[in-house]
Parts: structure tokens; C-alpha cells; sequence
């Protein structure tokens, strides 16, 4: 073996240790984003929780609309707290440290949740699709024990493909590096930290992808393509604006979660950028959370007139 060949055969050392450098680019800030994210954290807890309180106590919303939506506040709750707190943690001792099997657990459980909520949205787009497009088959098509199921089935479907993906990610050996250059143990910036070739690992991930983002995401705009051409046949702009407003909300949330997620997991490795995956990150992590228990508030009458019930017999 040549000298040089040696030198770099001895310079790799395995690593154990992860160090997420998250925000460090902007020492300025360090505070500053502290506060930011406590607040959003707050308010991401806060508003999912009432949700869920309501969709649950409340008589008139014991439908299956509300039952998803409960389902999915829960599930933002879970989403958030597995990258949220720890990013505050890292603000507030700037000790980014984290052991390959803490960030091997975040990576599991995130992906586990970001997978449910891409069946979970699929779900709501197809029991919109039932209410809007067959109003009388509706009890029928989804009646509690459907709706039960398909829940159950969105939060298990999962687990097995992404402890799978986990494990044959951080099978890998990863070397001279140990810094993420991200704020929390995503795939793509793991990946960059990897020896040797990644291909394989690669083609597994955009497999992945296309089963829990690309399929759901078709699936999706199949039914509210579905759902809008019967909107434009109902006889009154009443109605079809009623209608409008109910799925308005939906296909915002999905628009902002899918849309990041698929640029981020469906980009080639080489096209991948610090800072664009960070920005990305942020639309899927964050912002469809805190987006969530607004939009489904703010454009539903039934549910602010729920709230609103709800809140006075706290005072009362």
C-alpha cells in the first residue's frame, strides 16, 4: 500500500458521536431563536391540545372529519416534540453533542411520524372526497369502525419500512466527520457523513419517497380534482362556497407538508444544499404544526363555535 493510501486508511475513525450545528452560523441569534422557537413550541402544544379537547367533548363534532383531525393534532404534538426540544436544548447549552443512538432514535421516530401523517392527510383527502362526492353513501363508506381502522392502520403502516430504513442507514460506517450540518438527524445530511458509496442507501430512500410522499401526494390531488369538479356542478355559490371552504384547509396543509418534503427526500444527493434543506426542513417540521390548529380553526365555523363553548365553561 502506498504511503498516502495508509495515511487515509489511518485517519478514518469510526464515529459515535454527532455533533448538530444546527444554527451555529448565526451566534448573533442564539437568544433570539431560543425565544422564537419556545413561543412556537407553546403555541404549536397549546393549539393542537385544544383540539383535540374539543373534537373529543363536544356533541357536534363527533364526526369523521373531526375524529381525523383529533388524530392528526395528536400526531403534530408527537412530530414536533421529537425535533423541537432538542433544538432548544442545543440554543440554550450551545452544547450541540449527541450519541449515534439518540440520533438514531429522533431519525426512527421521525420518520415513523412523518410517514402517519402522510397516510393521515391521504385519509382526510378520502373522507372528503366520500362527503363532498357521495353525501349518501357517506355514513356508510365511513362509519366508525372505518374510520377507527384507518387511523389504526395509518399510524402502524409505517413502523415496519422506516425502522428498516433507520437501521440500514446507520449500518453505514461514517468517518472523519462527525458534524451534521443540520438541526436535527435527518437522512440527507446523514447520508453526506457516510463512507464509501451510498448508492444503494440512496435508491432506498427515494424508494421510500415515492411509497409514503409520491403515492399519498397523487392520491390526493386524484381526489380533490375529483372533489372540486363536483363542487363546480353544485347549483348554488352558497354551496360551492361552503364546500370550497371546508377542503381549502386541508389542501394548504397538505400543499405546504408535501410540497417541502418531496423537494427535500426526491432531490438527487448532488443537488442537496445546507441551507435550502434547512429552510425546507422547517416547512415540514415546524410550520405545518403551528399552521394546523389555525387553519382548521380559523375557516371552520363548527369548530370555533366548539372553542368558544369550550372556553366559557373554563371561566365559568
Amino acid at each position: 500500500m502506498s504511503s498516502e493510501g495508509m495515511k487515509a486508511g489511518n485517519n478514518v475513525s469510526t464515529v459515535m458521536q454527532f455533533v448538530l450545528l444546527g444554527f451555529s452560523d448565526l451566534p448573533n441569534f442564539q437568544g433570539l431563536l431560543f425565544g422564537l422557537f419556545s413561543i412556537i413550541y407553546i403555541i404549536i402544544l397549546i393549539g393542537n391540545s385544544l383540539i383535540i379537547i374539543t373534537t373529543r367533548l363536544d356533541p357536534v363534532l363527533q364526526k369523521p372529519m373531526y375524529f381525523f383531525l383529533a388524530n392528526l393534532s395528536f400526531l403534530e404534538i408527537g412530530y414536533v416534540s421529537v425535533t423541537l426540544p432538542r433544538i432548544l436544548l442545543n440554543l440554550w447549552t450551545q452544547d450541540r453533542s449527541i450519541s449515534l443512538l439518540a440520533c438514531a432514535a429522533q431519525m426512527c421516530f421521525f420518520l415513523l411520524l412523518a410517514a402517519t401523517e402522510c397516510l393521515l392527510l391521504t385519509v382526510m383527502a378520502y373522507d372528503r372526497y366520500v362527503a363532498i362526492c357521495h353525501p349518501l353513501h357517506y355514513p356508510l363508506v365511513m362509519s366508525h369502525n372505518v374510520c377507527v381502522r384507518m387511523a389504526v392502520g395509518s399510524w402502524i403502516s409505517g413502523i415496519p419500512v422506516q425502522i428498516g430504513q433507520t437501521c440500514q442507514i446507520f449500518s453505514l460506517r461514517f468517518c472523519n466527520s462527525n458534524q451534521i450540518n443540520h438541526f436535527f438527524c435527518d437522512i440527507p445530511p446523514i447520508l453526506k457523513l457516510a463512507c464509501g458509496d451510498t448508492s444503494v442507501h440512496e435508491i432506498s430512500v427515494y424508494a421510500v419517497a415515492i411509497l409514503f410522499v409520491a403515492v399519498p401526494l397523487m392520491l390526493i390531488l386524484a381526489s380533490y380534482s375529483k372533489i372540486i369538479s363536483t363542487i363546480l356542478q353544485l347549483p348554488t355559490a352558497r354551496g360551492r362556497a361552503k364546500a370550497f371552504s371546508t377542503c381549502s384547509s386541508h389542501l394548504l396543509v397538505v400543499l405546504l407538508f408535501f410540497g417541502s418534503a418531496a423537494i427535500t427526500y426526491l432531490r438527487p444527493k448532488s443537488n442537496h444544499s445546507a441551507g435550502i434543506d434547512k429552510l425546507l426542513s422547517l416547512f415540514y417540521t415546524i410550520v405545518t404544526p403551528i399552521f394546523n390548529p389555525m387553519i382548521y380553526t380559523l375557516r371552520n365555523k363548527d369548530v370555533i363555535t366548539a372553542l368558544r363553548k369550550l372556553l366559557f365553561k373554563f371561566k365559568n
